[in-house]
């Protein structure tokens, strides 16, 4: 076994911890600041000028194919980035990405969603969840008929990352109630001005999701991505693309909240010491950066499955558990460490802490991950032994 990185790797990896340093982070007083004035902290405009200033070095599409002009890094790159990129709360991301099912489109599909997306001329979001089908995407109830040589969608999508600034949005409704999921749900690329409508939902976060409602919304059948009863099978490619880059990005998080926690013990005085000597505040550190160690061998080790073309949804489910549960716990023992401090809105921290929270519940709650883990030990699809088994 080699943990080693390879000098590419850390090149990399460098690179974009000192472009997050320059470039993000001093971005966060002003980001906080518009947040709590209710704007948005970073609009559009902004967002692209910084991937375009990524892109002049070269960085640009971390896991889009090379033929699209992308990097094509792997996995294990993708995760060591998204860790980086998880130093600082505002969610900056590269460009030249495109979600994974839409390259499972047809040659129009490509040159109208697919390279637009890529090139950041266009924004897409995915949208599966319903107010009565979230960790159950069986249940979805949105529906769609054929009508001529186009298909009419009628329902409600909820919870839709993106859904508020989205060109287009790839939408799952049921086309043939008989079949349910296996045959009866369909993939469409329905574009902003076929009439759908987007209404953002306020949460404790700065997340910003939103609601999408199909009113007789016609969609014509060369919108169709993949095939006719073929969506739920796109929908969990989509879900299973990437579940690991999720608790990446927490890691980047925690090693700086830690880091904020170590400063403030060294300096913060209580009857003639630095708390950094009372035993309580020491446990709170050492018990974080063992948790933050686990998480990233779990995250790099469900990575290298990925890029080993494994099965690799049992070590994904476990990251993504454990980096959800233990970044929460990590946030609140360094709120604690702060005392007062680190609940008032002078501090960073619980901007992280109401962020950090939602690791809990997007793309898998920590019960769904604990029954897939489960059901996947109990009818031996998988081995406690792991991949050693």
């Amino acid at each position: 076994m080699d943990f080693s990185l390879t000098g590419e790797q850390r090149e990399v990896r460098d690179w974009v911890r000192t472009f997050v340093r320059k470039e993000i982070m001093p971005l966060e007083p002003e980001v906080l600041r518009r947040e709590r004035a209710g704007r948005p902290g970073l609009e559009r405009a902004e967002i692209r000028e910084l991937q375009l200033k990524a892109k002049e070095s070269g960085f640009w599409g971390v896991l889009t194919p090379e033929e699209y002009g992308g990097m094509n890094l792997g996995a294990i790159m993708a995760a060591l980035l998204e860790a980086e990129l998880g130093r600082s709360f505002i969610q900056f991301r590269f460009g030249g990405a495109a979600d994974n099912i839409l390259f499972y489109a047809n040659e129009e599909q490509r040159e109208t969603y697919l390279k637009p997306t890529i090139a950041g001329e266009k924004i897409s979001c995915f949208a599966i969840t319903e107010p009565g089908a979230g960790s159950d995407a069986r249940a979805i109830r949105a529906f769609a008929h054929q009508d001529g040589d186009d298909w009419v969608i009628n329902g409600e999508k909820t919870f839709i990352t993106g859904g508020n600034e989205a060109d287009f949005t790839m939408v799952f409704a049921v086309t043939d109630k008989e079949k349910g999921a296996n045959g009866g749900v369909t993939c469409f690329l329905a574009d902003r001005e076929m009439g759908w409508k987007s209404h953002p939902i306020d949460t404790m976060g700065e997340w910003g999701p939103a609601a999408l409602t199909f009113d007789n919304v016609r969609v014509p059948s060369r919108n169709i991505l993949g095939e006719v009863g073929r969506g739920f099978e796109l929908a969990m490619r989509w879900i299973g693309q990437g579940r690991y880059l999720l608790p990446a990005r927490a890691i980047g998080a925690c090693e700086r909240l830690v880091d904020m926690g170590i400063d403030y013990a060294r300096t913060r005085t209580t009857f003639g010491q630095p708390i950094a000597e009372r035993q309580a505040i020491q446990w709170m550190i050492a018990d974080s950066a063992v948790e933050i160690e686990a998480l990233r061998w779990l995250v790099l080790h469900a990575a290298w499955q990925v890029d080993q073309g494994m099965d690799s949804r049992q070590a994904q489910s476990m990251a993504k558990l454990y980096g959800g549960v233990k970044a929460n716990e990590i946030v609140d023992r360094v709120l604690q460490i702060h005392g007062g401090m680190g609940y008032t809105r002078e501090l960073p921290i619980e901007r992280w802490y109401r962020e950090l929270r939602l690791l809990r519940i997007y793309e898998g709650t920590d019960e769904i991950q604990r029954r897939t883990i489960a059901r996947n030990l109990l009818k031996g699809h998988a081995s406690i032994s792991g991949v050693l088994g």
